[in-house]
C-alpha cells in the first residue's frame, strides 16, 4: 500500500486590517527613533546643543527619497523590500545598543542613526508602495485609518516608552528593544505578510550596476562635505570668527534642501514636454521618466499647488498650538489633552474618513473634510481671543492663574475636534496622492507625493512664531485661515473624478 506525503501547508496571510496595522507601525517607529529618541539620548550623554543639532541631518533621507524610490519599482518587490529594510534597521538598533555603554558612544552611534536614516527612509518607501500594490482603490481609502492609527502609536511609543527606557533603564535597554521589536515583526512579516507582486528584476542584479555604487558614493561625499560645512561653521561661531549677523546657517539643512527640490520639480513642470523628448530618445530611462511622468500630466501645476497649499492652515496651527497653551498656563494638562484626548479623536477621524471616501468617493467627501480641517484654526481663533487675558497674565509666569474647569474643558473640546478633522484631511490629502500614483512608478510617485505634502510646512512652520508674537495668538490663528483659502480653492482645478483612476490603470 502507497502513501501519499501529506501536503505542506502554508500559513494563512494577514487580513488587510492586521497587516496596515503592523507595517505602519514599524514604519513609524524607526522614524521616532532616530529623530526624536536621538535628541534625547545625545542630550542624555552630555552632547551639546550645537551638536544635537547636527541631528537635524538625519532628515535627508527623508527629504530625498524619491531619488531612489525608482529602484523598488524596478527591482524586487515592495514586500522583498519592506523585509530587507525591517531587519537592518534592526542591526542598526542593536548595534546601537551595543555601543551604548561605551564611554564614546555618542559619536558612533551618530554614524548608525545616520546610516539608519537612509534604511528607515527606504522602508517607509517600500511599505507605502506595498500598500498601493496589494489593495485596490477601496481598499486603500477603507484601511488608511490603520495606517494613521499605526504611525502614531509607533511615534508616542518611540517619544514615550523608548526615551522613557533609556533614561531610566539605560540606552543599551532602550535600543535592544526597539531591535527585538523589529526583529519579532519582521519574522511575523515574513510568514503572514501577503504575495501581492512579481518582481521585475531581482533585487540581485541591482547591487551589480555600477550605478548603484554611484549612488551610495555620491551620498557619502555629499554627508562628508555637510557634516564638515556644519562644524566649520560651529567652530568660527564659538571663537567669534563669523559676523553675528550671520542666521542662516542655523536653518534646519533638510528644510533648505526642501525648498531646492520643490523649485526644481517647478522648473521641470514648466519644461517638461522638451524633458520627455530627450527621454523617448534614450535607452534605459526608467529611473528618470519615474520622476518625468508624475509631472507629465493634465493640470500639473493645479495638482501641484493643491499638495503644497492644502495643508498650510493646518501647519501652521499646528505650530502654535502648544506654545499657546503653555502661554495660557495649562502646559501642566497639555500632555494628556495631547495623548489621552488628540490621539484617539486623530484616528478616529482618520478611519471615519477612510471608510466615507469609499463609500461616497473622494469627489463627495472632500469638501465636508477639508471646511472641518480648516474650520478648528476659527474655531482656536475665537478660544484665543476669548482667553487672551490668561495669556497675557501667564506668558513667561513662574506660577500661572488658574484658567478654570470651564474654560479648560473648552480647550479640550477644541483641541478634540482639531485632532478629529486633521484625521479627516489626512484622508482625504492621502487617498488623493494615492490615486496620482502610475501602476509602473507606484512607490516613486508617491514619494515625491509625500514630500511635497510636507513641503507647506515648512514656510508654515518658519514663519508662524514670528506672525504670532507680531499679532498675538488670536489673530494668527484667523490668518492661518485664511492662508488656508487658497489651497481649498486649488479643488475646483485639480481633477477628482473617480475616471482618473481608471485611466491611470490602463
Amino acid at each position: 500500500m502507497t502513501t501519499t506525503p501529506p501536503k505542506k501547508s502554508t500559513p494563512k496571510p494577514a487580513i488587510p486590517q492586521v497587516w496596515a496595522f503592523t507595517t505602519y507601525f514599524c514604519e513609524g517607529l524607526p522614524y521616532s527613533i532616530i529623530r526624536t529618541v536621538s535628541a534625547v539620548f545625545f542630550r542624555d550623554n552630555g552632547i551639546s546643543l550645537q551638536g544635537i543639532g547636527l541631528t537635524s541631518l538625519f532628515g535627508l533621507p527623508w527629504a530625498l527619497k524619491f531619488f531612489w524610490a525608482p529602484y523598488l519599482d524596478r527591482y524586487g518587490t515592495k514586500r522583498q523590500w519592506l523585509l530587507i529594510m525591517q531587519l537592518l534597521l534592526a542591526g542598526a538598533f542593536l548595534a546601537a545598543a551595543t555601543l551604548a555603554p561605551l564611554s564614546h558612544a555618542a559619536p558612533l552611534i551618530g554614524i548608525v542613526f545616520f546610516i539608519g536614516s537612509f534604511l528607515a527612509a527606504t522602508h517607509d518607501i517600500a511599505i507605502d508602495g506595498y500598500y498601493l500594490e496589494t489593495l485596490d482603490a477601496p481598499g486603500q481609502a477603507r484601511f488608511v485609518g490603520y495606517r494613521v492609527m499605526a504611525y502614531r502609536i509607533a511615534m508616542m511609543a518611540g517619544a514615550g516608552v523608548i526615551a522613557t527606557l533609556g533614561t531610566t533603564m539605560g540606552w543599551p535597554v532602550a535600543f535592544g528593544g526597539s531591535a527585538l521589536l523589529l526583529t519579532l515583526f519582521f519574522i511575523y512579516h515574513l510568514r503572514y505578510l501577503p504575495h501581492s507582486e512579481t518582481a521585475r528584476i531581482p533585487i540581485a542584479q541591482l547591487l551589480a550596476t555600477p550605478k548603484t555604487g554611484r549612488l551610495f558614493r555620491i551620498i557619502i561625499v555629499a554627508a562628508f562635505i555637510i557634516v564638515t560645512m556644519r562644524l566649520a561653521y560651529q567652530a568660527m561661531s564659538k571663537h567669534d570668527l563669523l559676523p553675528r549677523q550671520i542666521y542662516w546657517p542655523d536653518i534646519d539643512l533638510p528644510a533648505l534642501i526642501s525648498i531646492f527640490l520643490i523649485t526644481a520639480l517647478i522648473g521641470i513642470g514648466l519644461t517638461r514636454r522638451k524633458i520627455k523628448k530627450i527621454l523617448h530618445s534614450k535607452k534605459n530611462a526608467f529611473f528618470s521618466e519615474a520622476f518625468f511622468s508624475f509631472m507629465d500630466r493634465e493640470k500639473i501645476g493645479p495638482i501641484l499647488a493643491f499638495i503644497v497649499l492644502i495643508r498650510t492652515g493646518e501647519y501652521m496651527l499646528s505650530s502654535m498650538v502648544a506654545p499657546f497653551m503653555v502661554d495660557l498656563g495649562i502646559k501642566q494638562h497639555y500632555g494628556w489633552i495631547s495623548g489621552g484626548i488628540g490621539l484617539p479623536f486623530s484616528i478616529i477621524g482618520a478611519m471615519l474618513g477612510g471608510w466615507l471616501i469609499s463609500k461616497y468617493s473622494l469627489r463627495k467627501m472632500i469638501w465636508p473634510f477639508l471646511l472641518a480641517q480648516n474650520f478648528t484654526n476659527l474655531a482656536y481663533m475665537f478660544l484665543a481671543l476669548k482667553l487672551n487675558n490668561f495669556v497675557l497674565l501667564n506668558t513667561e509666569n513662574s506660577i500661572p492663574v488658574s484658567i478654570g474647569g470651564t474654560n479648560l474643558f473648552a480647550v479640550v473640546c477644541v483641541h478634540a475636534f482639531d485632532q478629529f478633522a486633521g484625521g479627516l484631511g489626512t484622508a482625504v490629502l492621502m487617498i488623493f496622492l494615492m490615486r496620482l500614483c502610475q501602476p509602473r512608478f507606484k512607490a516613486a510617485h508617491y514619494a515625491i507625493g509625500t514630500g511635497l505634502m510636507s513641503f507647506s510646512g515648512l514656510y508654515a512652520g518658519v514663519s508662524s512664531g514670528f506672525l504670532a508674537a507680531w499679532v498675538g495668538y488670536g489673530y494668527f490663528f484667523g490668518i492661518s485661515f485664511l492662508l488656508s483659502l487658497p489651497g481649498m480653492a486649488m479643488i475646483f482645478l485639480v481633477p477628482l473624478a473617480e475616471s482618473q483612476q481608471k485611466e491611470a490603470l490602463r
